[in-house]
């Protein structure tokens, strides 16, 4: 626990932003805006500071106020600004889940870069660059996956869902569009669909894999990569090179299979394949 000045010092520094503030808006005319805008930076970057703080302390007191709590006193504020956060735990893994996705882009652009400046550098297919980028940003979420599963509650709560959506589709866009689709048709809703839908059951599926360095998951991803993608050829097949029916039911059949296991994990029950 932090000593008593930590909250002097927290109320003084957002007192002594209030006047630099003032002064900064009556220099400009007296407008309001600036002051306002002023303290919203203040307050986001307080947030920032504490939600990273708070991080540590997930495994033993899980996306709660708690781990806030703990975080803000770390670095020096008073427990008390979990006031700061309305939403609790679910503002904790919002921060933590748009972090991640932030640091894949930066990967996935950084990795676009040096193509772009040494072509002949081998480039990764479709297939291999999604199933890479995939695992990567799954990777993220091995420190916390004994808590994570309670992070996924708090996001499914109906308030928190437009941003878990919101989160899940920037992630896949973000996957698509450096794999190369920059499609403007249907497609790119239905690939980015698809995508979601891979990272969920391999999310899920991971949450019970204990193997060494998580090997099954990976195969279930190479898998469920590969379903998508032998539906997509199956789909996009001129008549003369449709399969036999035979083989289209046993696609079919994968493809059902698949949506079955992810279905089953989502209820918890025990399974392999």
């Amino acid at each position: 626990m932090q000593s008593s000045p930590a909250p002097k010092r927290f109320f003084s520094e957002r007192a002594q932003l209030a006047d630099q503030s003032e002064k900064v808006a009556h220099e400009d005319g007296g407008t309001e805006s600036s002051a306002s805008d002023a303290e919203e930076e203040y307050d986001n970057n307080i947030k920032f500071k504490i939600l990273n703080a708070a991080l540590p302390f997930v495994n033993d007191l899980g996306w709660s106020q708690q781990a806030i709590s703990a975080g803000a006193e770390t670095i020096g504020y008073p427990g008390i600004v979990h006031g700061l956060f309305p939403n609790g735990g679910a503002e904790l893994v919002q921060h933590f889940y748009s972090s991640c996705n932030q640091n894949l882009n930066k990967i996935l652009e950084s990795e676009a870069r040096a193509i772009e400046d040494d072509p002949s550098k081998p480039k990764k297919t479709p297939v291999f660059y999604v199933r890479d980028a995939v695992e990567t940003r799954l990777r993220m979420l091995i420190p916390y996956k004994k808590t994570w599963p309670q992070a996924m509650g708090l996001m499914s709560l109906p308030p928190n869902v437009p941003m878990a959506l919101a989160n899940l589709l920037t992630l896949v866009d973000d996957i698509c569009y450096y794999a190369g689709d920059r499609s403007v048709d249907f497609n790119w809703y239905t690939r980015r669909v698809v995508l979601a839908g891979i990272y969920k059951s391999t999310e899920l599926y991971m949450l019970q894999d204990n193997s060494e360095d998580h090997r099954q998951t990976w195969k279930f991803l190479e898998r469920r990569i590969e379903d998508a993608a032998q539906l997509n050829r199956l789909l996009s097949a001129t008549p003369d090179l449709i399969p036999p029916p035979d083989q289209a039911i046993s696609r079919a059949t994968e493809a059902a299979s698949a949506a079955f296991i992810t279905a089953r994990n989502i209820l918890g029950l025990n399974w392999n394949r």
